[in-house]
């Protein structure tokens, strides 16, 4: 289902221009001046960090680093199959993430489902006429579900090994695969309930890019160690650990300004949220400095080898 969704709305979006121009016109403004400098009382939103912290998990992301640690890694019978599977993988996903911005900037209104599935239905008229469009956009919403419905399996199943292996050595129970199961749907239903999760998505996107960015950078260290030209992953660790860390300040700046003031359970999530984000700014920085002392270290080894041989 979403590999045709994907497939026909691709079609339709290249072909709009020239045989319906009216869908490949956008709803949204294309462009929104923000200001580099904050404005007080107000979110600050600048293009530079906010921009690379956007959920895009097609092109870097720190999720599928996990993912593909402990679960795509598990599932590939030859080690040979983890460079077309990895990268078919994030290349299909990176169409995704171009499809969902072309179909709700087209759509312009409602929610993010509905936006996304009324883009959908748009672009299938493209191709099929305006008949199609229900068709199209029950279509769009069935792949969002599909989406939302695998990622969920997957967070669950994150959640669930992370207890077992964590905190299963402390509370031995939660090594049952059910219990740290149910333990883990428990939490999230708290997380929902408590309208928590609101402000704890909003760091999602600065904690995700930079557990990249650590990933990058276990990369990089691997490649010194290997005496193999790291460049590929070093420039790409050094923007995206900068740019994530200051993404992480910026994000909790924002939570502070807007809904502190508002006092009672918002203030107590934002806070909360505040901490958490000044204490994966700590960690970062204290991870960073270990693999930089790393990378220098194997570095040096690299540089004694050839005065050894000498």
């Amino acid at each position: 289902m979403t590999l045709l969704t994907i497939g026909l709305s691709a079609i339709g979006a290249v072909l709009a221009p020239f045989i319906k121009p009216a869908v490949g016109a956008f709803a949204l403004e294309a462009v929104k001046s923000q200001s580099w400098l904050p404005v007080a009382g107000a979110a600050w939103q600048p293009l530079w960090p906010m921009l690379f912290v956007t959920i895009a998990c097609g092109s870097i992301s720190g999720w599928h680093a996990l993912i593909g640690s402990i679960g795509t890694a598990r599932q590939l019978e030859f080690e040979t199959d983890g460079l077309p599977v990895g990268g078919g993988a994030m290349f299909t996903e990176n169409t995704l993430a171009l499809l969902s911005l072309v179909a709700v900037s087209i759509a312009g209104v409602g929610g993010g489902a509905g936006r996304f599935a009324a883009g959908v239905g748009s672009l299938f008229t493209v191709i099929f006429g305006d008949g199609f469009r229900m068709f199209g956009t029950a279509l769009g919403f069935g792949a969002f579900m599909v989406i939302v419905l695998t990622v969920t399996q997957l967070v669950f199943r994150v959640m669930r090994v992370t207890l077992s292996e964590w905190v299963g050595e402390v509370v031995p129970v939660l090594k049952n695969m059910h219990i740290s199961t149910i333990t883990s749907m428990v939490l999230t239903m708290l997380l929902v309930l408590t309208g928590t999760w609101v402000y704890l998505w909003q760091l999602f996107g600065a904690s995700n890019q930079l557990m990249a960015a650590l990933s990058l950078l276990i990369v990089t260290v691997w490649l010194r160690e290997q005496k193999k030209n790291p460049s590929f992953a070093l420039y790409p660790t050094v923007f995206m650990y900068i740019t994530t860390l200051a993404a992480t300040l910026v994000t909790a700046r924002n939570l502070f300004v807007t809904i502190v003031p508002r006092g009672g359970s918002e203030a107590a999530g934002a806070w909360a949220m505040i901490v958490i984000a000044f204490l994966l700014f700590l960690t970062a920085l204290v991870i960073g400095w270990d693999g930089f002392k790393a990378f220098q270290r194997y570095t040096g080894e690299a540089r004694e080898a050839p005065a050894a041989a000498d």
